[in-house]
């Protein structure tokens, strides 16, 4: 699964778009663009990891101290869903 087969939707945030990929019970995956995210302003995502709704790093996929990753492009977030397929174990669905 890559991010084309997700829908970004607009927020309120000027300028923004979001998915949130659930993956299981007890993952989620924010992906956001805007003008106020990590790259967005140079069309490039930021992404935030979730377990049981809480911002947790994920090692592999955020650094470590770090819950929020940015400056990243759609070919970054396409392995990063790979990612968190394989260590959750779960397909995502769009939320």
């Amino acid at each position: 699964m890559q991010l084309k087969d997700f829908e970004m939707m607009p927020t309120d945030i000027p300028n923004g778009v979001q998915a949130i990929l659930k993956f299981g019970d007890a993952y989620e995956l924010s992906i956001v663009k805007s003008d106020f995210s990590y790259g967005g302003k140079q069309g490039l995502y930021e992404i935030g990891v979730f377990k049981n709704g809480a911002m947790t790093e994920m090692p592999g996929i955020t650094v470590e101290n770090d819950t929020v990753r940015g400056y990243l492009t759609e070919e970054d977030i396409d392995a990063i869903i790979k990612k968190m397929m394989f260590a959750c174990g779960e397909k995502p669905t769009q939320i």
